[in-house]
């Protein structure tokens, strides 16, 4: 069966997502639609992206989110917002799709594929890499950066378990100590009426955070990070938290609840309140909730922070593969 490659507009993405999701596995958060617009309104308003879509017999079978220009095409997307990103696919179409996607780049003019960051498990690597090997292709797959996740068990003290000893008696004794000094609350946002309130908490926090996060959060990043939270909690994938002792917010955690995962986004606290580790329990409370809403899995995203192997983190190393046409 011949498979085909168009190319189409967002509205069109944007629509397909609405009516069609389940055709597809969009096994990736920042590939989804709101994402996608949200990212290119606030960072590329000029591009003109495309969305390479492959059909056989009329039923759509994969999408490339890419950018194209001069040559060169990469996945929608940059590395210092989006941790990792992958096309689009049916289940057992994935070769046929990349097959067809490497002709059709080809015709394109294009030379060179840029593909990362991705997960060794996404299409890219178990997939696309090896076919562009077969037909001929250069090809370059590199560990770029490393991400943690953790499974998660039924319950929260099933959790705990999975924690070496030293740590779980460490979680234990933060959180009694935390209790102990005062009134505990942990606030869940996920309506977009009032994300503009928790945007101001969390910007607050993170403007005391250190210097490399507060020199992070240009004018231009917070833009985003306001407009996508209303993007988000809009398409119902947004599930962020504030932790308070004694009715002042200590921490915050920007989060993403999607396809059985919860992603830690980002997060923020007050350096005043370190002592009591609010930063580290901010996450092992949104944890403790992430279990007792039935979620599979917690990923806290890219980077190697100590307290995501603390609070029982597992790697997942991430690559960029590079692809040169023959």
């Amino acid at each position: 069966m011949d498979c085909t490659i168009t190319d189409e507009t967002f509205d069109w993405f944007a629509r397909f997502w609405e009516s069609h999701r389940n055709d597809l596995r969009w096994d990736t958060l920042f590939v989804l639609p709101p994402w996608l617009r949200e990212w290119q309104q606030s960072f590329a308003p000029e591009i003109n992206p495309s969305f390479l879509v492959a059909r056989e017999d009329k039923n759509v079978i994969g999408i490339a989110p890419m950018l194209i220009s001069e040559g060169k095409t990469s996945i929608i997307g940059s590395p210092d917002v989006c941790d990792y990103a992958d096309f689009i696919i049916a289940p057992g179409k994935e070769s046929v799709f990349c097959i067809a996607l490497l002709n059709a780049l080809k015709q394109k003019g294009v030379s060179f594929l840029d593909l990362g960051s991705v997960r060794p498990d996404s299409v890219v690597m178990s997939t696309m890499a090896e076919t562009a090997r077969q037909l001929g292709h250069e090809v370059s797959c590199q560990e770029e950066d490393i991400s943690l996740e953790r499974d998660l068990p039924p319950t929260w003290e099933e959790y705990l378990q999975l924690l070496n000893s030293k740590q779980r008696h460490e979680v234990r004794r933060k959180l009694r100590r935390l209790e102990e000094t005062g009134s505990v609350n942990y606030r869940f946002i996920s309506d977009v009426e009032s994300v503009p309130g928790f945007m101001d908490t969390f910007l607050e926090l993170f403007s005391r955070s250190q210097e490399d996060k507060a020199a992070f959060m240009t004018g231009e990043m917070e833009r985003f990070f306001q407009s996508m939270m209303v993007a988000m909690s809009r398409a119902g994938l947004l599930r962020s938290g504030v932790l308070e002792l004694d009715g002042v917010a200590v921490a915050a955690i920007i989060a993403f609840d999607y396809n059985g995962i919860v992603y830690l986004y980002n997060s923020a606290f007050d350096p005043e309140y370190s002592p009591l580790s609010v930063g580290v329990l901010s996450k092992a409370l949104f944890i403790k909730d992430s279990i007792e809403r039935g979620r599979k899995r917690f990923d806290f995203l890219k980077g190697n922070e100590h307290y995501k192997h603390h609070l029982g983190g597992q790697e997942v190393h991430l690559y960029r593969c590079r692809i040169t046409i023959a």
